[in-house]
């Protein structure tokens, strides 16, 4: 994620403030769930300085877990969830108007594609913007044909963050 962050950054500018999660422990940790804890804590502070709607919650794989539980009662403006490992109704939790952009590679073996593409498409039936978005031929680490991964992820943060801009003037 840090090559995603760094994607983020250059497109973003210095005006836009890019966080990196560091989980003190490694797994989702159940019932604990550390790093969901973790990330609790530093959008808690951040939304004492941010509206929730200039917020973006971007992660991968269990990352991308965290932040479906984080966009609960839209306390987060967009998320992006990159191979996400969403078992079960996982994304049910994000809640409209929250947006949602999901990529995954369709020949991922970590996390199921296809579970994912489905639980999108019922994000959709359920009032999100939300969008699905196949990388063919490409696994989870996100390493085949990486600068795609970054294109698609930085441009839908930079239309987000700037349409939001545009209301706001």
């Amino acid at each position: 994620m840090m090559f995603v962050a760094a994607a983020l950054r250059r497109r973003l500018g210095r005006d836009v403030e890019v966080r990196r999660i560091q989980y003190r422990l490694r797994g989702w940790n159940s019932p604990r769930r550390d790093a969901l804890a973790d990330t609790s804590k530093v959008l808690d502070e951040m939304l004492r300085r941010f509206d929730p709607k200039d917020v973006v919650l971007v992660g991968h794989s269990m990352g991308a877990r965290v932040a479906a539980w984080l966009a609960a009662d839209a306390r987060v403006g967009a998320v992006v969830a990159l191979a996400p490992w969403w078992q079960g109704d996982v994304a049910d939790r994000i809640s409209p108007p929250t947006r949602l952009l999901v990529l995954h590679g369709t020949t991922d073996t970590v996390t199921d594609p296809v579970a994912s593409r489905l639980q999108t498409v019922r994000a959709d039936e359920r009032g999100l913007d939300a969008h699905w978005i196949g990388i063919t031929g490409v696994g989870h680490h996100m390493v085949r044909r990486w600068p795609e991964w970054h294109r698609r992820t930085t441009g839908f943060v930079a239309e987000y963050l700037n349409a939001g801009n545009e209301q706001r003037s």
